[in-house]
């Protein structure tokens, strides 16, 4: 692989690099759990949590392949399998259970509220690391959770 020469130290670049990777494992985590959750509802709100949970998977796939396209940006390879996301991600999934709708909604608010927490801590971390493009990437997809968890708590209520 060609050296890198974007302005970042490859110490630094590394450490965003587990970040990225971190997110990437956590976002998938969530994706599945809200695929998961888009096959199993059931119940009076079925059609719209249905299709609500499809909309909610759909920004998440996108955010997968935007944050895997980072790593490979700044110069370095995403994680990208099952094995990997699981060892790295810090969102735990629970296999076997299936929960009640309003169980499902408040799951993927909490598993959200997570992801904002981690992505306010990590936007800091890519900062101190001179990266202000995955700072900048970073609280963009904030941002985007912070709408998604607004509209699992609007569903909610």
């Amino acid at each position: 692989m060609e050296k890198v020469n974007i302005g970042i130290q490859d110490s630094d670049r590394k450490s965003v690099v587990q970040i990225l990777n971190a997110l990437l494992a956590d976002e998938y985590v969530l994706y599945t759990k809200t695929r998961n959750y888009h096959w199993n509802v059931v119940g009076p709100q079925f059609n719209d949590l249905h299709r609500f949970f499809q909309a909610q998977y759909e920004a998440l796939d996108a955010t997968i392949d935007e944050v895997a396209e980072r790593t490979r940006a700044i110069g370095d390879k995403s994680v990208a399998t099952l094995a990997e996301f699981v060892k790295n991600a810090r969102l735990k999934e629970s296999p076997g259970d299936y929960p009640s709708a309003q169980a499902m909604l408040a799951n993927l608010l909490a598993d959200h509220e997570a992801v904002i927490r981690t992505l306010r801590v990590d936007a800091e971390e890519s900062a101190k690391h001179n990266d202000m493009g995955t700072n900048d990437f970073l609280i963009g997809l904030m941002e985007k959770h912070e709408k998604m968890a607004w509209m699992l708590r609007s569903f909610s209520a």
